[in-house]
């Protein structure tokens, strides 16, 4: 009887593991669903060029086993699909799926999850609702943010197809273009379970005040995005029906007026509150204190005034503080921040308030970003910064110091150190500067270079008194993009290996005393290179002109002789215009006679090799560059005629060829130049007409002065002189000899007969005697006007020299 039990049990129990192990085999058997297979297709059909993700997707495959799709293991119907973009920001956009956005996908009946953020579609399909989009209710999670890289915003015209999405929980459309639909606000409020709302940069009209319809309501969202919207309303009491569960809410940069109303401030379990760039106005209310759990306030960049509230120092769990850029007045003192213990990010910039921190103080946190830019901190370091072991970032730009210890100091900030525009007089040569980002110009340094960490992306030293040579150790910054020192007094030869480094793409060693000639290896990379009044010789190197991100190139007042490179110039970026890279500081441009400064992202392209030795003809190349807008090539040899081609440089706003040896006629096509606004052909060799144009002839003559053969307003007027008519010489020959003497007898005769007449006369005619006194003198006075005219040509080439 045991036996037999042992044998049911045991009989049992494989036929339990059999069960489950069919049962298992027939889940891994469960195919995608037909229905869903066909919705992906046709999705895919708008899809243009090849993408990993979507290349796989194939009907000889099953659905759920292409890359992005995900599947419920016992349905086999659709569940998650993400086909998020993978955006290369250090070159152009990698993995990214552009083309047509069809909202079929929104078909998927049992689809919970979709993200198609930060792709590059250039259009969205919208099915029609009635028809295709009944199922979607099942959806929680929808992403279409950040699409259209390249086109920044796609444009989405009507949000009808929300009212549908009755699961969802999650939805952010930032950066999609939704000014077309004009009742934002009514379509969001048909989704009864959302929780977060992102809708930055989204172009949205305004909020409807004076009407019911146009306030958000808002009572289950815990985190509302409406940030770079331009939105002009006021900020009044109830301005939405936001729930009392809000957590994260962010107006910043929009347009929002008005006080801070005291309900947003009654919001008890709010974490996040950015309200920056805007123009808010009056204090901050005492009430701010309420905001126990507040962990990141940003007030900052408003028009806010009167005192910094002292309840601000009760936010006890406050982690960032960011409440620069405002008209505060008064005293910030270590008594505000006395209870801020878990502070980690304090931005107080731009501010007028006076700082009375005591020379002891020890805060009670430990911040990882200060940021005290062009407040009033000096002449010493502000003493508590030396307690922040954790310190990051840095910044106290422009707030009157003069002294720093920097060995306590830069051992430990490894991002970011500004300290520009102050008045710090200290050598730093044996310092080992370790920060990605090293801000130090407009200072008083002295000394040599100091050495700088491998992990170094930003450097700028310019404007101060650094002196000797780049240090060797240089040569290892493989992650360097931006190194300006200009306005030093370093001398000797440039490394080869500065221009060599991979991600260089900004070099500005301009006025300095650099010798030697300019290195032939370079950086692909290079979009600006500043080696302007310096000691360089030599001629240009080929290479600098097959750089196709270059868009600034000034070599002026330097030593460089010889000719310019003739060859396909590969500039792409000065032929076709894009928009360059972001720069983190100033670029200094000389143009229409004037320096300029150009700030962050320049977009002005740019050529002046002035003031060198250069000769020769310009080549064709150069002037097939048509999105130069400066290009000065004074005080050099060049020869040769100016090519027609300069009428296709029709962004040119600043020309200057003068004092050169360049001949021949102005072309015709020069008139073309309508942008033009500064414009040097002066002491030249030019002659003809000057081309009639709306701008040749708003300049002034000293324009074109110094080119003697030159005429045509601003100039003197052009004559044409007749030719001589041709004579017909006499076909009879006569005696030469006979013709001579008969020549000489009358000379003889002629000038006797003259002579004792006309002396005669004058001895016996007083009349003709005081005739012939004011012939003399008015011979005087010819020879007087002629002498002065030689003595101002001479001028005149002077002026062409100088």
């Amino acid at each position: 009887m045991t036996t037999q039990m042992s044998l049911i049990l045991l009989l049992l129990l494989f036929v339990t593991t059999f069960h489950k192990s069919i049962s298992s085999n027939d889940h891994r058997l469960v195919r995608c669903n037909e229905k869903d297979q066909k919705t992906l297709l046709t999705f895919k059909q708008g899809i243009n060029g090849s993408f990993s993700r979507i290349s796989t997707w194939s009907t000889e495959k099953d659905c759920c086993v292409w890359e992005g799709v995900q599947c419920d293991n016992i349905t086999g119907r659709v569940t998650k699909l993400d086909l998020k973009g993978q955006p290369n920001f250090d070159d152009e956009p990698i993995k990214v799926l552009k083309g047509e956005m069809n909202l079929c996908i929104l078909e998927l009946e049992f689809l919970i999850y979709l993200d198609l953020s930060w792709n590059e579609f250039d259009l969205i399909r919208i099915p029609s609702i009635q028809q295709n989009l009944t199922h979607a209710s099942n959806l929680v999670y929808l992403d279409l943010s950040s699409l259209g890289l390249d086109t920044l915003h796609i444009s989405m015209d009507n949000l009808h197809w929300l009212f549908i999405l009755s699961s969802l929980k999650y939805l952010d459309l930032s950066g999609l273009d939704l000014h077309k639909e004009t009742n934002w606000i009514q379509k969001v409020n048909t989704l009864p379970s959302l929780l977060e709302l992102r809708l930055s940069s989204c172009k949205l009209n305004n909020f409807m005040l004076n009407s019911s319809i146009g306030y958000l309501n808002s009572s289950s969202i815990v985190t509302l995005d409406l940030s770079y919207n331009n939105l002009t309303f006021q900020l009044l009491n109830g301005f939405l029906n936001l729930t009392k569960d809000i957590k994260h809410l962010d107006l910043s940069w929009n347009n929002i007026h008005g006080e801070i109303p005291s309900s947003l401030l009654n919001l008890q379990h709010l974490r996040h509150l950015d309200v920056s760039q805007n123009q808010l106005q009056l204090s901050i209310p005492d009430e701010i204190g309420q905001l126990a759990h507040i962990q990141d306030l940003d007030l900052s960049m408003n028009m806010l005034s009167g005192f910094i509230p002292s309840t601000l120092g009760n936010l006890s769990s406050l982690n960032s503080l960011s409440i620069g850029n405002n008209d505060f007045s008064g005293e910030v003192s270590n008594l505000t921040f006395s209870k801020l213990s878990s502070l980690d990010i304090l931005d107080l910039r731009r501010l007028s308030v006076v700082f009375q921190f005591d020379l002891d103080w020890v805060p009670p946190f430990q911040l990882t970003e200060v940021y005290l830019d062009n407040t009033n901190q000096g002449p010493n370091f502000p003493s508590w910064i030396y307690t922040q072991k954790s310190l990051q970032y840095l910044d106290l730009s422009s707030s009157g110091i003069s002294f720093v210890e920097f060995s306590s100091l830069t051992e430990r900030i490894f991002v970011e150190l500004l300290l520009s525009n102050n008045s710090i007089f200290e050598d730093i040569s044996n310092l080992t500067l370790n920060c990605s980002w090293l801000g130090l110009d407009h200072n008083n340094f002295t000394g040599g270079l100091p050495n700088i960490s491998p992990i170094a992306r930003v450097v700028d030293l310019s404007y101060n008194s650094f002196s000797g040579i780049i240090p060797h150790s240089w040569k290892n910054l493989k992650d360097l993009t931006y190194l300006n020192l200009w306005g030093n007094r370093l001398f000797g030869e440039v490394s080869v290996h500065l221009f060599e480094l991979i991600q260089l793409q900004d070099i500005n060693l301009g006025e300095n005393e650099f010798s030697g000639t300019i290195p032939i290896k370079m950086s692909q990379n290079l979009e600006v290179v500043i080696l302007r009044a310096n000691h360089f010789e030599g001629s240009i190197p080929l290479q600098l002109f097959n750089l196709s991100s270059l868009f600034h190139l000034d070599l002026a007042h330097n030593k460089l002789s010889g000719s310019m490179p003739k060859y396909v110039y590969n500039l792409t970026s000065m032929i076709t215009f894009h928009l360059n890279s972001w720069y983190p500081a100033t670029i200094e441009l000389f143009t229409k006679g004037q320096d300029y400064v150009y700030d962050v992202n320049p977009d002005r392209r740019t050529i002046d090799l002035s003031a060198n030795n250069l000769s020769g003809e310009v080549p064709l190349e150069l002037f097939r560059l048509v999105q130069v807008q400066t290009l000065n090539l004074s005080h050099n040899n060049f020869s040769g005629k100016i090519p027609k081609t300069i009428g296709g440089m029709k962004n040119m706003e600043s020309l200057d060829f003068s004092n050169n040896k360049f001949s021949g006629e102005i072309p015709q096509s020069a008139s073309l130049l309508n942008f033009l606004g500064y414009l040097n052909l002066s002491c030249n060799n030019f002659d003809g007409k000057i081309p009639i144009g709306t701008q040749l002839q708003s300049f002034n003559a000293s324009s074109y002065i110094g080119n003697p053969k030159l005429c045509g307003a601003p100039l003197k007027n052009c004559t044409t002189k007749e030719n001589p008519k041709n004579t017909t010489p006499s076909t009879e020959s006569e005696d030469n000899d006979t013709l001579k003497e008969s020549l000489y007898l009358g000379l003889g005769v002629g000038f006797a007969v003259g002579f004792w007449g006309i002396c005669g006369s004058l001895f016996l005619i007083r009349k003709w005697r005081h005739t012939y006194y004011q012939f003399i003198d008015g011979v005087g006075d010819k020879l007087y006007v002629t002498l002065m005219v030689i003595m101002h040509v001479e001028d005149l080439a002077l002026f062409c020299k100088s």
